[in-house]
């Protein structure tokens, strides 16, 4: 089945369109209530968690009503981070979580994406189920099977202390300034509370949200901010976050930034050197330069499609333990998606472990240079088919033969076609990313921009 609405992290879309407008997101609420709790014994109950876009109070109380409308009680929990939804679903036992966000996109987008009552995000085959019933027409509970919804008060600081609890105990922050960038969104309150309980001396940026100021040139897609806050604060750390907290990007103490690849390499001598790795889980994302340090180091690598939840099926059906996105999302067996927080602590003990510092770490892994491009396409799957640009794509890829590689994907979440070159000469991969760009928008006749 063709999925209309889902993409490869949920729905999601500008705010006031199809799918991100109330009237949508009502049905999508009933739909997914009668889906995802079928055979639920007694009352069903669904944890709706979201970040911090002024949309989301709009969304929220239409999925409250649609969730009401299907006889579903709702828990909510407010803005808190992707994971933590996840990780109050399992605990407070509720038959699913969603969660409000658009993740790194600007305010004016949003997005609903689901989490099973153990905490994982949906297969494909449950996010079809959820499609088919859309089509149905919406029909109300009898008055007395209506759902209703209650505030989970203490949502925050459950999460707070699970995250001091994947910590060693015999361990703490004390004597480290660290620079906590929350992006302005669902970690703002929870992200700088977690590292300061540990004794960390924390300084905070992104931590001002006003509903429109979401990932507006701070957090892990815009590290520029927390490069000079670490630098000004003098600071052995920084930890950035995205909009809903599910990805990281580090920044040590000489001001260079770290992505999820580098975090992999780091966490992956960390198990290694603990025990038995049988092997990590990147993406076709992932940097060929990480893929070759892990072989070298005899660790087994595997590629999944790119998304969180392909890379933890991976891992799953594998039995490997860690796994992630060189975007920033890192699973670890302590949690069910991509946590920021977690992966950052982990790190951290690691580091503290060794009594050395993140650059000595970091910088021993040598990366391809990558060069992403974007241009923005309606249909940009189908585009990605047609015989022309098909042709572009081989050309490039023969030009690249033995000096790197090229991935070309539909985005999951917006109306782009994304362009990765990876190379060991930076300029190479420039010039043959910027000419397939070109090469494909002359094909389709679109501007070659984002």
């Amino acid at each position: 089945m063709t999925r209309r609405f889902f993409g490869t992290d949920g729905v999601r879309g500008r705010v006031g369109e199809i799918p991100m407008r109330a009237d949508w997101v009502l049905q999508l609420g009933w739909a997914a209530g009668r889906v995802l709790t079928r055979g639920v014994q007694g009352r069903p109950r669904v944890l709706i968690g979201k970040d911090t876009r002024l949309s989301g109070y709009l969304l929220e109380s239409a999925l409250e009503s649609g969730l009401a409308a299907a006889g579903v009680d709702v828990l909510l929990v407010g803005p808190l981070p992707t994971p933590a939804i996840a990780y109050l679903t399992r605990t407070l036992r509720a038959h699913a979580g969603i969660v409000i966000s658009a993740s790194h996109n600007p305010y004016e987008d949003n997005g609903i994406k689901f989490f099973s009552a153990d905490g994982y995000k949906l297969p494909d085959a449950v996010e079809e189920a959820i499609e088919v019933e859309l089509e149905k027409p919406m029909a109300c509970s009898a008055p007395d099977a209506l759902g209703k919804a209650r505030r989970v008060d203490d949502a925050s600081g459950r999460y707070v202390e699970y995250c001091k609890t994947t910590f060693p105990v015999s361990a703490d922050l004390r004597g480290l300034r660290i620079v906590v960038d929350a992006a302005h969104g669902a970690g703002y309150k929870v992200a700088p509370m977690v590292f300061s309980e540990l004794g960390a001396q924390v300084e905070s940026i992104g931590v001002q949200p006003n509903g429109i100021n979401i990932n507006d040139g701070v957090g892990s897609t815009a590290p520029a901010a927390l490069i000079a806050a670490v630098a000004e604060h003098r600071a052995d750390l920084g930890i950035a976050l995205d909009g809903d907290g599910d990805r990281v990007l580090l920044v040590d103490a000489k001001g260079n930034a770290w992505d999820g690849d580098a975090i992999l390499w780091i966490l992956a001598q960390a198990m290694a050197e603990q025990g038995a790795l049988p092997g990590v889980v990147g993406t076709v994302m992932s940097n060929l330069g990480l893929e070759r340090a892990l072989q070298n180091a005899g660790i087994p690598f595997v590629r999944s499609a790119v998304g969180d939840r392909y890379v933890l099926e991976r891992m799953q059906a594998l039995g490997y333990p860690l796994g992630g996105e060189n975007s920033g999302h890192i699973i670890t067996p302590a949690n069910t998606t991509g946590d920021a927080i977690l992966a950052a602590l982990q790190v951290l003990a690691f580091l503290q472990r060794k009594g050395r510092q993140l650059h000595e770490f970091a910088g021993a892994l040598q990366l391809y240079p990558q060069v992403l491009v974007g241009l923005r396409l309606a249909d940009a799957k189908g585009k990605l088919q047609r015989a022309d640009v098909q042709a572009a794509l081989k050309s490039a890829e023969r030009q690249l033969a033995g000096h790197g590689r090229l991935l070309v994907r539909a985005s999951g979440t917006e109306p782009l076609l994304r362009i990765m070159v990876e190379a060991e000469d930076r300029q190479i991969a420039v010039s043959a990313a910027e000419q397939l760009r070109a090469q494909i928008a002359a094909c389709v006749a679109e501007p070659a921009n984002v």
